[in-house]
């Protein structure tokens, strides 16, 4: 009998769909990041509740998948790939919603505004950021190609390749928030402590963004050495 459950059909094909949908919608999430903080420099909070409402949804929805995959996820798979691993990387692609999650909320529950001189540095460091993780949703998406090469040759040499590129993406974001807190320190006694605090608070996050979609891609190259 053809099951109705959606994600019991996906798996039906391979764990890797339900596994690349909800890496799709994360993806979604954070592409909505960039906006946010356009909305906070431009001083339009109408524009930016909006986008905390739009990042909200999405991480609501990866939320819900993710739950819903783990719920229906074999026991036993009849592939190379251990259970736990896909597991782990499940919860890495979710934590990247959520820190966009925490991200607009903090934007949000704080009148914040942008400190002076950090406006456009800022924006390249989110873009920069955001880049990262498009980069490991188009890794998770060579999945399928690993599959039927038994993650090994060409393709799995190809996914190496577009990891060691996630990697020098995410020192390129390294060396970017050490900028914006190296400008933030030079600000603090001009600055209100509790707005330093938070902006350090909110460079962490940008950054972590990068990170866990790099973490994303090393869990990838994890999947092809077993």
């Amino acid at each position: 009998m053809r099951t109705t459950n959606p994600i019991a059909s996906l798996l039906g094909s391979s764990p890797f769909k339900p596994l690349q949908a909800h890496m799709r919608i994360v993806n979604e999430c954070v592409t909505e990041v960039p906006a946010l903080f356009d909305a906070l420099v431009a001083g339009d909070n109408t524009a930016l509740v909006e986008q905390k409402d739009k990042i909200f949804a999405k991480e609501g929805e990866a939320d819900t998948l993710k739950h819903d995959l783990r719920a229906h996820l074999p026991k036993s798979l009849f592939m190379p790939v251990d259970r736990r691993d896909l597991l782990e990387l499940l919860d890495l692609q979710d934590t990247i919603a959520n820190v966009a999650q925490d991200i607009a909320g903090l934007m949000t529950e704080r009148d914040m505004s942008v400190p002076e001189g950090m406006a456009e540095p800022l924006a390249a460091f989110v873009l920069r950021c955001i880049d990262t993780c498009n980069h490991a949703a188009t890794i998770i998406e060579e999945l399928d190609e690993l599959i039927e090469s038994g993650f090994r040759g060409r393709d799995a040499s190809r996914v190496q390749e577009m990891v060691e590129a996630l990697s020098k993406l995410e020192d390129e974001t390294d060396d970017m928030g050490i900028a914006l807190a190296q400008s933030l320190f030079a600000m603090e006694d001009d600055l209100k402590p509790v707005s330093v605090m938070f902006w350090y608070q909110m460079l962490q996050w940008i950054g972590d963004l990068a990170d866990y979609g790099e973490k994303v891609g090393d869990r990838m190259l994890l999947l092809i050495a077993r």
